[in-house]
């Protein structure tokens, strides 16, 4: 099902209040949900997502830090409880495939195993279009770990003040008032 206009501004709402709460928290805040390995483990899953190029990634960004948060206050149990099992199998998918934990794995192998998850979200998706079964179940791709992870990781990225101002290069204010004011393409999110 693709997401609604009125969805993605509820999203982005409730999601700049996240990332106010979380600057309010500070560099050293507390984490609620997530223990430190996991944090760990989904920090380098978002940078894998946004990796840092000309502008910061998603670490920088702190989006695992947003997505701590989102966890705690934003899911109920049954999503909270499916995310995290889900980072557990992408360890398990990283030891089955390559011998060792997720974050034990080099930056190629870790790419892999996301690459395998996201062609399961591919053929969950071809699966609820085509209104079969995927892997004994209902096809639930807006229920997927990989599905949720990647629209928090975009949605914690793009609402922080890295992603906002550095990769979208907004501005609140872009100046004094003129009614035909030219735009740079970078002011328009362009590239």
């Amino acid at each position: 099902m693709a997401m609604t206009r009125r969805d993605w501004l509820a999203t982005a709402a409730a999601a700049m209040a996240l990332g106010r709460d979380l600057r309010a928290r500070g560099p050293g805040a507390v984490l609620r949900v997530l223990d430190p390995q996991q944090s760990e483990l989904v920090a380098t899953i978002a940078e894998l997502i946004i990796p840092q190029t000309d502008t910061p990634g998603a670490r920088a960004a702190g989006t695992h830090q947003f997505i701590d948060l989102a966890l705690a206050e934003w899911m109920d149990d049954a999503d909270r409880q499916r995310f995290l099992a889900g980072l557990a199998d992408v360890d398990a998918r990283a030891r089955a495939a390559h011998g060792g934990g997720f974050l034990q794995c080099s930056p190629a192998q870790q790419s892999a195993v996301l690459t395998g998850l996201d062609e399961d979200l591919a053929a969950e998706r071809d699966a609820a279009r085509a209104g079969t079964a995927w892997r004994g179940r209902p096809a639930a791709p807006d229920r997927s770990f990989f599905q949720t992870m990647k629209r928090l990781t975009l949605v914690g990225y793009y609402t922080s003040e890295i992603g906002a101002t550095q990769e979208l290069h907004y501005q609140i204010i872009p100046g004094r008032y003129e009614p035909c004011y030219p735009l740079e393409s970078a002011q328009r999110g362009g590239q």
